[in-house]
Order: C-alpha cells, then structure tokens, then sequence
C-alpha cells in the first residue's frame, strides 16, 4: 500500500533471509505457491524496456506496483534471482520522469497521478535496497539515481497539492478537486519517501490527512469526492485506503480511524470480489494486517482460497484492468506474509 518504526530500507542480506528466519513462521505453501507463479508470470510479460504492456492498463504506475512484486519476495534485488527484472523495472521508471516537474509520466501523459503515486511509492522502497552502482550501464552514467529521481518525484507531488484547496490530488497535477482514490496512491507513496529519508514536509501529511478525516462518516464509511462528507457507501477499497492512511501516519488516536478500522474488522468475508477486486484487495491487505492481525489472518485465509481458484495456467490472475494489475496487486496483497518491504511493517 509502510514503516511505522524507523526502518529506512532493508539491506541486501535481510532481503536474502527467508521468511521464516525472520519471523518465526514458515510462509504457507499455498502463499508461496501462488505468489512464485504470480512472479513467473510477471517474469515472461516483462519487455525489454522494462515495463508490462500486454493488455489492460500500463504505465509507470503499473510498472512500479509489479517492481515491488520482486522486491517482497525476499530475494536480494542486487544479485538475486530477479535482480535483472528489478533493474529493468526501475530504469523504465526513471527514464519516464520528467526532468523538469519531476512527474513520473504514464500513458494518459502527466496527467495520471495514479501513475506518479504508485511509482514514487516504488522508487521508495527500491531507494537503500537497490544499488546505483548496477542500475545504469557506461554509457546510461549520467542518468538520475534513484534518490534524485525520489526526491523529484516528492517536490512535484507537493507542488500539485499546494494548488488544490482540499489539501488532497486528483487525475491531474493541476486539478483544484480531489479524490480519496487517487489522494491514498500519493499520500502512501510520500510516506513512503519520507520513511526513506526523503524530506517531505509535515504540512503536506497534515493537510491530505486533514482531507480524509473531513471525507470520512461517523459510521466508518469513506466519500469519493465532492466537496468534504457525502455519499457515503460499502466501499471496501476507500474504507480500506484511508484505514491505512491513518495507520501509516501515526494517527490511529482519530476517531476516524477507529470507526474505519471497526467497520472493515467487522467485515471480514468482505474480500472484494466486485470487479475492482485487485484493486481492494491490495489496500485491504495493508489497512488489516496494520489494524488488526488476527482479524488479518482470518482475511488472508479467504483470499488464498479466492486466488487459488482464479488464478490461470500461466500464473497470471485476472483483473478489471488487465493481468499485470490484476497479478501484481493481488501478489502485493500476499505479501503481508512475508512482510520484507518497508511498507509492510507495523
């Protein structure tokens, strides 16, 4: 979807470690077997270039949510299995950016800050773990490192939200209206920087949490848009994104956190299986297993059963955007099993 410690970034022999040595559990089978074949699946539909363009949406953002796919899967991302998938990844990202807003651009230009939060989300928890020194060949040597690209990517996020009056982002760096949709997918990718060590200032979380507290009911229930409060619905996936959004950033004392973290726990077998199931299903993962583990782990058990069922011969699993969406967010989804990336720490 964080650290809530002072974690900046694994090193490579943490990464390398298995699951258990870490946490004292074995990884269950099926957890590994599902989340193995999502990675070959990922693995055979990279190109070149380092992207996923097979159908469906892709862009920077996807991009960025299939990289963290190999980073949560314990192996080292310098020398390990997929380091080269990892590398390749990251270069598309950061050759994408624009130089001078710092945006990362995807295929409806720069107007997608979906694209730029789930990228700099990426860029993030790739930024300590993945060496600079491997990412560029000779002649590539004068490109961004990663910390550059972050640190640009987190200046242009800040700049959009000084524009908007509700203190959150929608689709375009310029728009004056917000979303919670679109606001989570930047505000967990600048906690994420910020956990990275990039500075990202205190106003800007505090306004954009500001926005989701105003967008948050009594009851738990979590707007869209408009201007503050009302039409308030079972979203699973916004009640799910602003849970995380108060977790992440240490204000788990709001009422509104408490009546959304109550409304998804007393809401277990809700493990979105509309057609935004991806979508739900990987911030429904994060805002559990931050709020409540046992409640989590009863989660986690219904969506192994649910991915065993739906996921194809080739590993990949179906989605309403398209199979990379649909695998890498349902893979990150499992990834609280294994719990190596910074953004899955409690």
């Amino acid at each position: 979807m964080l650290v809530t410690s002072c974690l900046i970034a694994l090193t490579s022999s943490a990464l390398a470690q298995a699951p258990s040595a870490r946490f004292g559990e074995v990884v269950p089978r099926d957890v590994r077997e599902i989340y193995d074949r999502g990675l070959q699946y990922l693995i055979s539909s990279q190109n070149e270039a380092g992207d996923w363009k097979n159908g469906g949406e892709h862009g920077p953002g996807v991009t960025g949510l299939c990289l963290m796919v190999f980073l949560a899967s314990g192996e080292d991302p310098n020398y390990g299995l997929y380091s080269n998938n990892v590398r390749r990844a990251i270069r598309s990202i950061i050759s994408g950016q624009d130089g001078s807003t710092g945006y990362y651009a995807g295929q409806r230009g720069n107007s997608s800050m979906y694209n730029h939060g789930f990228s700099m989300l990426a860029i993030a928890e790739a930024y300590g773990a993945v060496d600079d020194r491997n990412l560029w060949t000779d002649a590539d040597k004068n490109r961004r490192s990663i910390g550059q690209s972050l640190e640009l990517a987190v200046r242009a996020a800040i700049t959009s939200q000084k524009k908007n009056p509700l203190g959150g982002w929608r689709y375009s760096p310029d728009a004056t209206d917000a979303d919670t949709s679109v606001s989570g997918a930047v505000l967990v990718g600048l906690l994420a920087a910020r956990n990275a060590g990039i500075e990202v200032p205190d106003e800007a979380i505090d306004r954009a949490v500001k926005y989701f507290t105003q967008m948050t009911s009594p009851a738990g229930q979590v707007g869209y848009t408009g201007q503050f409060g009302g039409g308030f619905d079972e979203s699973i996936p916004r009640i799910s994104i602003a849970t995380l959004i108060y977790a992440v950033s240490r204000r788990k004392d709001l009422s509104q956190y408490k009546a959304t973290l109550g409304y998804l726990t007393q809401r277990i077998e809700n493990t979105s299986q509309d057609h935004w199931a991806e979508y739900g299903r990987y911030y429904q993962a994060q805002a559990l297993f931050q709020g409540d583990v046992e409640a989590w782990e009863k989660w986690n058990k219904l969506l192994v059963r649910q991915l065993k069922q739906s996921q194809a011969a080739d590993g990949s699993i179906p989605g309403q955007m398209g199979a990379s969406v649909g695998t890498s967010m349902s893979c990150l989804a499992l990834a609280l099993n294994y719990r190596f990336l910074p953004i899955y720490e409690r």
